[in-house]
């Protein structure tokens, strides 16, 4: 049994209730309908069939309020509220750090990674080239560290991937998400980079606005794509793909699925000793995102990702 330490929350975002209640089996609808969450609790109702993951356990969690924690250990059954991070080290054999605030997670993380404890980092890793880098360090020195947007696990993405080649040979893909860049930008970004094998991008242009983000993104092999993110827009993450010979629309609603596939990849990758996912792969996703990010700081600079 692997027990997790899980550490909760940032605004707007209840990781810490669904990732728990994915592994653990158990949630409390109406506790979790109080905070503020309703869609979190229909999902988990409409799939408590296949709740709980009997090779882990969620068995402490630590907030920045006790009584965040003691909500987040109700609802999921998590045995123990601890006071402190470090709290957490001698508990548990691995930690998921659910929270997407991504400037606090170097400091959030780095106890874990001093102490040589596989960890999880919510999405995205960081929005810095500093904090990615050290992250990149730490990696490098054999630390278990897996960060990844759930949608690089998406079943509707997957589904068109086994039928892809149908398309001939592609020649551009529209992504389209919702909400803000650092946060949300990485979700659309993931789901678009896995579903076509992770490809090296060499060039990262911002050409939207505030809230209103347009990030064009040309790869080493010549294929070009579009992100569009914004803010205030309805409707779910979407990605089309254009080829020679056909196109798909993409449409991407399954949180569940993609949560539960993704906290599996990374409690497989704890029992086997190293990341499933490849660091250079997430590494190569955060660039981008930061390279937008930076293009849009310089006015719409176009970057160049080999000196980036």
């Amino acid at each position: 049994m692997i027990e997790i330490g899980i550490i909760g929350m940032s605004p707007g975002n209840a990781h810490p209730y669904s990732w728990s209640s994915i592994i653990n089996g158990a949630f409390d609808a109406g506790e979790i309908n109080r905070i503020g969450y309703p869609a979190v609790a229909n999902y988990l109702e409409a799939n408590k069939d296949t709740l709980g993951i009997p090779s882990a356990k969620v068995t402490c969690v630590w907030t920045q309020e006790r009584k965040i924690s003691e909500s987040i250990a109700m609802s999921s059954k998590i045995p123990q509220v601890v006071d402190s991070l470090e709290d957490m080290i001698p508990l548990v054999d691995a930690i998921l750090l659910s929270r997407d605030d991504p400037e606090n997670h170097v400091t959030m993380a780095k106890p874990f990674l001093d102490a040589g404890l596989p960890i999880f980092i919510d999405k995205p890793l960081a929005v810095t080239k500093e904090d990615l880098q050290y992250f990149a360090d730490e990696n490098a020195k054999g630390k278990l560290i897996m960060s990844c947007s759930s949608m690089r696990y998406a079943n509707e993405a997957r589904i068109v991937k086994q039928d892809i080649k149908s398309l001939g040979k592609l020649e551009l893909a529209t992504a389209i998400g919702k909400k803000d860049w650092i946060k949300y930008g990485v979700h659309i970004v993931e789901g678009l980079f896995s579903l076509l094998n992770d490809p090296i991008p060499s060039t990262v242009r911002s050409i939207g606005k505030k809230d209103r983000e347009i990030v064009y993104i040309e790869f080493e092999n010549g294929f070009q794509a579009t992100v569009h993110l914004f803010m205030d827009i309805v409707g779910t993450f979407q990605i089309s793909l254009f080829g020679q010979q056909g196109w798909r629309l993409i449409d991407i609603k399954n949180s569940y699925s993609m949560f539960r596939d993704n906290i599996i990849e990374f409690i497989r990758s704890v029992k086997e000793g190293t990341s499933r996912l490849p660091f250079d792969k997430t590494q190569n996703i955060i660039r981008t995102v930061i390279a937008a990010i930076e293009s849009s700081k310089e006015g719409g600079k176009v970057i160049d990702m080999s000196t980036f």
